[in-house]
């Protein structure tokens, strides 16, 4: 009579380690598709639902520049004072797992889309936490400036999108997890000597609220001012080229009067 054929281990490190499961968190993925948005929608690359008493931000910073249309040129475009560019816009009716200061029931973000030499990243964001009813009885900006040629990057500047937000379990990367895990872990995982391979993390790389951040490199949360380790707001990767397929991560701080927050870019 034959054997049974044994089952090949599992490579759900979900189902193996127990205690990797409880690390995970709710993330809203966003799920960005071509298309229309108006200003009363979530969208990537909209426009804005922007309160006509409040000028629409501009980077003036110096070392900012971008090789322009023909990157063959190598002739490097320096402009002065740019119009940042809308990013993402998230109404809470859309995103109920997105927890929103009391008050407000609107996400912008915006950023310059040129090229910063900077620590943190090539760009330079802003965000802003809104009351929808107080924007619109203020009354709307008629009219929001848009970048002209030499005073955007291709790679920072989002295709207008649609959102269609579903919610999903998401899980930390390898940078992020409990110090000593492997060292405990790895015993269990039945794999092969010298460790050739590891059951893949089920973290959620896409532009998402919530969840861990989609690393690919170190692990590097900020702090705030009063030394709180911050919380992982939300992730834009992929959808927008950003150099060579990194991702943009924000972070609050919900302990902290004001909700500051902090960015951090990283690439492959």
């Amino acid at each position: 009579m034959p054997q049974d054929t044994p089952e090949p281990p599992s490579k759900d490190l979900r189902a193996l380690i127990p205690e990797y499961a409880q690390l995970a968190r709710d993330a809203v993925v966003l799920n960005p598709e071509a298309g229309n948005p108006g200003v009363r929608d979530s969208s990537l690359g909209g426009v804005l639902l922007w309160p006509t008493d409040e000028p629409w931000p501009h980077c003036a910073q110096e070392d900012h520049w971008t090789f322009g249309t023909d990157w063959r040129n190598r002739t490097e475009i320096v402009p002065g004072q740019v119009p940042m560019v809308p990013i993402l816009q998230l109404f809470a009716r859309d995103v109920p797992g997105l927890e929103f200061p009391e008050g407000k029931d609107l996400l912008q973000l915006v950023w310059c889309a040129l090229i910063h030499e900077q620590e943190q990243g090539p760009v330079v964001p802003r965000l802003f936490w809104r009351s929808e009813a107080e924007v619109v009885s203020i009354g709307l900006l008629e009219e929001i400036p848009g970048v002209g040629e030499g005073e955007f990057d291709e790679d920072h500047m989002p295709e207008p999108s649609t959102l269609s937000p579903t919610t999903v379990e998401d899980f930390p990367r390898w940078s992020d997890l409990p110090e000593g895990f492997w060292e405990t872990s790895e015993p269990r995982l039945g794999l092969p000597v010298a460790n050739s391979t590891r059951p893949p993390d089920s973290n959620v790389i896409a532009t998402k609220v919530g969840g861990w951040p989609a690393w690919t490199q170190p692990a590097y949360w900020p702090s705030c001012a009063s030394g709180h380790r911050m919380e992982h707001l939300l992730t834009i990767t992929g959808d927008i080229q950003l150099g060579d397929c990194g991702g943009i991560y924000f972070f609050h701080c919900r302990q902290c009067p004001g909700l500051p927050w902090d960015w951090r870019f990283d690439c492959h």
